[in-house]
């Protein structure tokens, strides 16, 4: 049996603790601002939760998009409505630019080399915003009509750093290769 010192004991506590609070269940997550949804899920790759509230009579959807994320780094989270995978995704993106204030736009998945520049995206977006609280960062928007039913593929994404008000490459291994299924805005 291995004897653990005290201070290593204390760190490793401390890490674990550290860890279960950055893992935060989507169920028991409140939004500032008196945001609610009635639907989300804890994704099983880079630390994210997609939440939701589908509008059936208009078949449109209200997301957050949440994710651990540094104060220099970038989220995206979107629909492939052609595929799956990255190309083809109709992305949202969040970022704080060079002035310091968070900025949130569409940005459509054209490439493994887009630009993820501002764009049009295949189906209507609006109320776009971003907020970053705790090192999490979350994306706001309502997406829809939805044309292609409530199944859909989806994609979601962090890279570390941003250069001139544009997100860098993510990652090309483990879970940034990983983060893609299919969500039903119905059923969950």
């Amino acid at each position: 049996m291995a004897i653990t010192s005290a201070p290593a004991l204390f760190i490793s506590i401390l890490l674990s603790l550290v860890l279960i609070s950055s893992a935060q269940s989507c169920s028991e997550y409140t939004f500032p601002g008196n945001q609610a949804f009635n639907s989300c899920i804890d994704l099983p790759f880079l630390q994210a939760n997609i939440h939701w509230n589908y509008i059936p009579s208009t078949r449109t959807v209200h997301i957050a998009y949440r994710a651990n994320q540094t104060s220099t780094g970038w989220i995206a989270w979107g629909i492939n409505p052609t595929g799956t995978g990255m190309v083809g995704s109709q992305a949202l993106v969040a970022f704080h630019n060079s002035n310091g204030s968070l900025t949130a736009y569409p940005t459509p998945i054209t490439s493994y080399t887009t630009s993820m520049r501002p764009g049009a995206l295949s189906f209507q977006v609006s109320n776009i915003s971003a907020t970053y609280t705790n090192n999490q960062m979350s994306i706001f928007a309502v997406l829809g009509p939805l044309q292609n039913g409530t199944a859909v593929n989806h994609v979601w994404q962090a890279g570390n750093s941003v250069i001139n008000d544009i997100p860098s490459s993510h990652a090309t291994t483990g879970s940034n290769i990983q983060s893609m299924g299919t969500l039903n805005f119905l059923s969950g």
